[in-house]
């Protein structure tokens, strides 16, 4: 469904809580989630939760894919940073704690860790400097799997290998369903996410879960949109899958980023923050890439990994059991300028947008 407005006029805003707040009498209580950081801060940003009607409630799910990268994972890339590799990421992964210490405070004991914008940044620091082993730590979902993918299929300089913690968003929606307690009504999808991957991925909710699905953009008036897209799904009884931001997602997704994803990827269960094993939700490197595989080439232990916070509820703000001010640390052991939880230290994670929006 495309619609011709003004993304952020207030006219129309009006306008579609109007309609919302007339299907909530038709619906009563529905509750709905979304799984990107970007949608959390348009609706903190602007809001929006103070304009829904009582009966409707938005909750935020793993959309931060900082936020989800699991201790064990950042236990590796310290690991490699300690013992003289050059780690390279980008700055939000920084600060995510593993077990026992984050890149940020590796770093400050002497570990060469280097802030990148992009993959191709760190591939030519390790031309630049050919006598040091450099790693790329791969974070991020569908959205940034191609442009590591376009780099394994480049062939990087020998002294260059990728640590990848790439996960799928399909799955955490699928985990979410399972969840007894949170009782969710429908699922606003990712925009950036299916711009990858196109609408395939989400036709199992409608049809094997009876679960409303709406694919969102990030205005005001899109979140906007499609929660009365989701409301009226419900109010007719038909389940099914809409995509708002037609503008931005085409049905195929990204032809060929979904290829090259293909070519070097395989899919594989993997470990997320605050969920646990989730199958068919990783992505590692095929066998024919294996040079290219750091925890291959230096043979990095495999640990378990926990987190050292033990009152750190960020674990239930992932999957959106509790909000982040219901956490007994949020803004006040836990702050944007000193986090300890995960979801605190991402521009995209809920304590986050929560502490900049109420700050």
């Amino acid at each position: 469904m495309e619609e011709n407005y003004a993304f952020r006029d207030a006219q129309f805003a009006r306008c579609i809580v109007e309609k919302i707040r007339g299907l909530a009498v038709k619906t009563g209580d529905v509750k709905f989630c979304h799984v990107c950081g970007t949608h959390e801060w348009a609706i903190a940003h602007y809001g929006l939760r103070s304009l829904l009607p009582s009966e409707v409630e938005v909750i935020a799910g793993p959309g931060c894919p900082v936020c989800v990268v699991p201790a064990a994972e950042i236990d590796a890339v310290v690991f490699l940073a300690k013992r003289g590799v050059v780690v390279t990421c980008f700055g939000d992964v920084l600060r995510v704690p593993g077990s026992d210490s984050s890149l940020l405070e590796a770093k400050a004991v002497g570990a060469d860790v280097r802030v990148v914008y992009s993959v191709s940044d760190a591939i030519d620091m390790a031309k630049r400097e050919p006598d040091m082993q450099f790693v790329f730590f791969a974070v991020g979902f569908e959205t940034t799997a191609p442009s590591t993918a376009v780099e394994v299929m480049l062939g990087p300089p020998e002294n260059f290998s990728f640590l990848i913690a790439h996960r799928l968003i399909p799955p955490a929606m699928e985990l979410l369903l399972s969840i007894e307690d949170l009782q969710i009504n429908g699922f606003i999808a990712p925009g950036h996410v299916s711009a990858v991957t196109g609408l395939n991925p989400y036709e199992m909710f409608p049809c094997e879960y009876k679960m409303p699905t709406v694919i969102g953009g990030f205005e005001p008036n899109d979140v906007l949109m499609s929660i009365y897209l989701l409301m009226h799904q419900i109010s007719q009884g038909e389940p099914c899958l809409e995509n708002e931001y037609q503008r931005v997602v085409k049905p195929e997704g990204n032809p060929k980023a979904l290829e090259v994803i293909r070519d070097v990827f395989n899919v594989s269960e993997g470990y997320w923050r605050g969920i646990g094993k989730l199958e068919k939700s990783a992505l590692t490197l095929k066998d024919e890439f294996t040079k290219f595989n750091a925890q291959t080439k230096f043979n990095i232990p495999i640990t378990e990994g926990k987190d050292r916070q033990q009152n750190c509820q960020c674990h239930k703000v992932i999957i959106g059991k509790i909000k982040p001010d219901q956490c007994p640390m949020f803004l006040k052991a836990c702050t944007p300028a000193k986090p300890i939880g995960a979801c605190m230290v991402s521009n995209e994670g809920t304590c986050h947008v929560w502490a900049k929006t109420i700050q």
